[in-house]
């Protein structure tokens, strides 16, 4: 077999055995290129995984598009959470509608709001998570395990992609006709909220466009850290059993 074909089947092993033994379990997809391979190995392999979606409130255009582009494809819905409406209203009125721009402790009070609260909702009473997170994608996801104890949230975490390049996941993409977000052939190889997502130049770090005005070592919006600190526990050493 090849490199790639062992990753593949890894994966769709970490994937029945989180079926299997992790149940209920749910993937968090942000509709971009690694999560649409996720959901398509999922949805194509009949997984007993749900998959739901942060609708912050201030997506692209282009990655709303993609929860009726995945209905289409594939005959299922993507559940969304939303923020508190109220604090939203709050942030706004207190801050200004941009003020994550101000300082880094204001955007990421932002994600807290718009991303971290609705998570946190998403994952009540589960017994595992999934993200499509991988090592390659910055400087701060370079311990990325495929299995981790999330002690915030008291259940397993699963990274099944976290050894997949770039090139892994689009020769994926390409090869089983996999729908895609648009704004990748915009130079957009990391997908966020629309003020905090740029284009990237050739040569810059795929999460380069990524809240661009901060440091690559702030560049979490708090999905994956604890206590202000990414949390990397146990390798997944079990998976490939």
């Amino acid at each position: 077999m090849s490199v790639f074909a062992d990753k593949l089947s890894l994966t769709l092993h970490t994937l029945r055995r989180i079926e299997g033994e992790f149940s209920p379990a749910v993937f968090a997809s942000s509709l971009a290129a690694e999560d649409m391979v996720l959901t398509d190995l999922i949805l194509n392999n009949q997984l007993n995984i749900e998959i739901f979606s942060l609708q912050t409130g201030r997506l692209h255009a282009e990655t709303l598009g993609m929860i009726e582009r995945v209905k289409a494809h594939y005959g299922k819905d993507i559940s969304l959470f939303l923020p508190d409406e109220q604090a939203v209203n709050d942030y706004v009125t207190r801050h200004g509608l941009n003020a994550f721009y101000d300082s880094v402790d204001l955007r990421k009070e932002c994600c807290r709001i718009r991303k971290v609260e609705p998570l946190n909702r998403a994952l009540a009473g589960k017994a595992a998570w999934i993200t499509g997170q991988r090592k390659a994608q910055a400087a701060t996801r370079t311990e990325l395990a495929i299995q981790e104890d999330d002690v915030a949230h008291g259940m397993q975490k699963f990274n099944p992609l976290a050894d997949w390049s770039e090139d892994d996941v689009w020769h994926y993409i390409r090869s089983n006709a996999v729908p895609y977000n648009p704004l990748h052939d915009k130079g957009y190889p990391s997908i966020g909220c629309e003020p905090c997502t740029r284009a990237i130049q050739a040569g810059e770090d795929v999460r380069a466009g990524r809240w661009w005005w901060e440091n690559p070592e702030s560049k979490e919006c708090g999905l994956h850290v604890v206590d202000g600190k990414l949390i990397r526990i146990r390798a997944a050493s079990v998976a490939a059993e």
